[in-house]
């Protein structure tokens, strides 16, 4: 690809209004980058191609009076500290986690019920096999860490318990 081609890919892409946009071609590689004003030229030895339009600019009003920059948005609420004295429920094996015995079957447990030791709380499927995961703490479930059908870790949290007194 020559300076020529290059500078009329690049007026191409302006026109178009696409931000980013990769090519490759044989053993040449070109990776253009638009952020605002500014256009990023790369090039290496690599074969993909790439394009992502650039969001629309707002359109400028004769007359208009500026305004202050936006201001960012408030910090997230930092995270509270782990209530002591809760225990978490983890998976003994991996698989796939349901919370009902069945499909259309009310969940075993929800968040605010009361379980007993022993009790099951849902179940791990593991290589077709079923596992019932009980409770292995009396308590009041506070929170439920997992999703129905979702895919769960050996070790992994899937409930807040906390223990009665």
């Amino acid at each position: 690809m020559n300076q020529k081609e290059l500078k009329e890919l690049i007026e191409f892409l302006i026109e178009k209004d696409i931000a980013e946009f990769e090519l490759e071609r044989g053993d040449v590689k070109v990776r253009i980058k638009r952020a605002g004003e500014h256009t990023l030229l790369h090039s290496q030895n690599e074969a993909r191609f790439f394009a992502v339009p650039s969001a629309p600019a707002s359109p400028v009003q004769v007359g208009a009076v500026p305004t202050a920059p936006p201001t960012p948005p408030p910090a997230a609420p930092a995270v509270p500290a782990p209530e002591e004295g809760l225990h978490s429920v983890k998976s003994p094996i991996v698989g796939t986690f349901y919370e009902a015995p069945s499909p259309g079957a009310p969940p075993f447990v929800k968040v605010g019920d009361t379980v007993e030791l022993g009790q099951v709380l849902c179940i791990v499927e593991a290589m077709k096999l079923l596992n019932e995961i009980e409770s292995d703490v009396a308590g009041e479930i506070v929170k439920k860490l997992a999703n129905n059908g979702q895919p769960i870790e050996y070790g992994q949290e899937l409930f807040v318990v906390r223990p009665k007194k």
